[in-house]
């Protein structure tokens, strides 16, 4: 295989050298440095990421465009496939490089420590990147306003450039946040919430101050909102029972954090499950709109380009406001697709914009895995103390009463899964577990949650200037907080008065 089919978009520099050494450290590593990769033909693994596919399904018409579906998951909110995707660019930052492209394969791994610092909202800062910002050096620049939202009059685009011809790329500190509608107005919303918290505090605070504050509102989020909704809150408190007293099981470093290769190739890609095949971005847009299409006349969130005037995101429809209209209505929150062993058929035919080669993430994410030598599930569950899961419920495809009992099991795709599942499978098989019927919440696992909670605490723990280091007491702004609660809609609420 050659590095091509991975460069468009996904792979971090540094990423493909990563050592198996146990004495490795950098800005990537491997959690599990003495368990064996697993052996896979690179046919088998194409035959699954086939299966994991599901069937296209079409767009439905405007009158039945919000009904229920079995695929949903009852427990998260579509909203947070995206914030999951933005804190991965925020953790991926790499200023030396446009979109990861393939001009620089193996790169240095002398890069600063991943953080929480939201490196693609800041660049590298007002002194160096003067054209983000406005002439006070406080503000950061927006774009042209977008409508549709009722709730938010005052939704703005991203600052975008504006060639002779072709697309207007937005002018942000990692392009990346550019690649969808959602995630671009994601990255719109936490500029306009620094600008609230430059508005709140006027002239009292500098830039780095403003700064700081920003960033322990989002690192607050991230662990207080994003990982109790995504690992369980019994397993978040697990890994943190109090900030004075982690229990890092698993994850460990010497010097700096980095971030281990089962998180970033396995783990962290639950997400890719949990991607609807279309989204009802406002409650006045007539059409749904689908995450890709490979025909321009079909309405779609394909990014790297000026966002409709019309398409401003109602973010009541992503996360929970507190508002619970009834289930059939157009104004009910959207959720996410369950966490399981299936992908929505756009997902198998990505854009040439994003994937040119191997245009299937399953078969991407499953040949990276191969590449990057991963241990089997089997082998990280039995090196966490895990439960295995025997081979018979090992299933790939939906997690709905009408798919769970027809779907293949694993080694009926091929008998060298038995008892050898790739990692990224086995984590999304694992969380698919606790399905018992088409309103269950499901979350992630014991491998799959415990992974990712241990990179997401000891990433925050491992730097010296988040608030679990410098302050571990403190608290969101109390007039941002609603009842003492401050998550997303917290935010959001406050970045639409800015």
């Amino acid at each position: 295989m050659t590095d091509k089919p991975f460069t468009r978009h996904g792979i971090v520099r540094g990423l493909e050298t990563v050592a198996s050494s146990p004495l490795f450290e950098g800005r990537f590593g491997r959690m599990f440095r003495t368990l064996p990769p697993a052996k896979h033909s690179a046919a088998s693994l194409k035959s699954l990421a086939s299966r994991m596919v599901a069937e296209f399904e079409p767009n439905p018409t405007p009158e039945t465009a919000n009904p229920p579906d079995d695929e949903e998951n009852s427990g998260i909110s579509a909203g947070y496939t995206y914030l999951g995707q933005f804190i991965d660019h925020d953790l991926t930052f790499d200023p030396a490089s446009s979109l990861q492209q393939q001009n620089d394969p193996n790169a240095l791994v002398d890069f600063r420590t991943p953080r929480f610092d939201l490196d693609n909202l800041y660049g590298r800062g007002p002194d160096d990147q003067p054209y983000l910002y406005d002439a006070d050096g406080l503000h950061i620049l927006l774009g042209k306003p977008l409508s549709g939202n009722p709730h938010d009059p005052n939704t703005r685009d991203l600052q975008r450039n504006a060639p002779q011809a072709g697309p207007k790329r937005a002018i942000i500190g990692d392009p990346r946040n550019d690649e969808n509608t959602i995630v671009a107005q994601l990255q719109a919303n936490f500029t306009r919430f620094h600008n609230r918290v430059v508005d709140v505090l006027h002239t009292q605070a500098d830039f780095a101050t403003i700064q700081r504050i920003v960033r322990w509102h989002y690192q607050w989020v991230v662990l207080h909102d994003f990982l109790p909704t995504i690992i369980g809150k019994e397993t978040l408190n697990s890994i943190l029972p109090s900030p004075d007293k982690p229990n890092l099981q698993f994850y460990t470093f010497k010097n700096d954090p980095f971030i281990p290769v089962e998180f970033s190739v396995a783990a962290y890609r639950f997400g890719h499950s949990m991607v609807r095949p279309i989204y009802r971005l406002n409650t006045t847009l007539q059409d749904r709109l689908v995450i890709f299409s490979l025909d321009p006349n079909v309405p779609n969130l394909t990014g790297f380009r000026e966002i409709p005037t019309d398409r401003a995101i109602d973010w009541s429809l992503f996360f929970d406001f507190g508002n619970h209209p009834d289930q059939f209505s157009k104004e009910r929150i959207q959720p996410a697709y369950k966490i399981d062993s299936s992908l929505v058929n756009p997902l198998g035919h990505l854009p040439p914009s994003i994937a040119s080669v191997v245009p299937s993430l399953a078969e991407r994410n499953l040949l990276r895995g191969l590449r990057m030598g991963l241990p089997s599930g089997q082998s990280v569950a039995k090196k966490m103390g895990a439960q295995v899961i025997p081979d018979e419920k090992l299933r790939v495809g939906k997690a709905t009463e009408a798919d769970t009992t027809n779907n293949l099991h694993l080694t009926e795709i091929s008998p060298e899964f038995r008892g050898n599942a790739p990692l990224w499978y086995y984590i999304l098989a694992e969380a698919q577990q606790q399905f018992k019927k088409n309103d269950t919440p499901i979350h992630l696992g014991p491998v799959g949650g415990r992974i990712v909670g241990e990179t997401f605490v000891g990433l925050l723990l491992g730097d010296k200037h988040s608030f679990l280091n410098q302050e571990p007491t403190w608290k969101p702004i109390e007039d941002f907080t609603k009842k003492g609660t401050f998550g997303m809609a917290e935010l959001l609420t406050q970045a639409m008065k800015a």
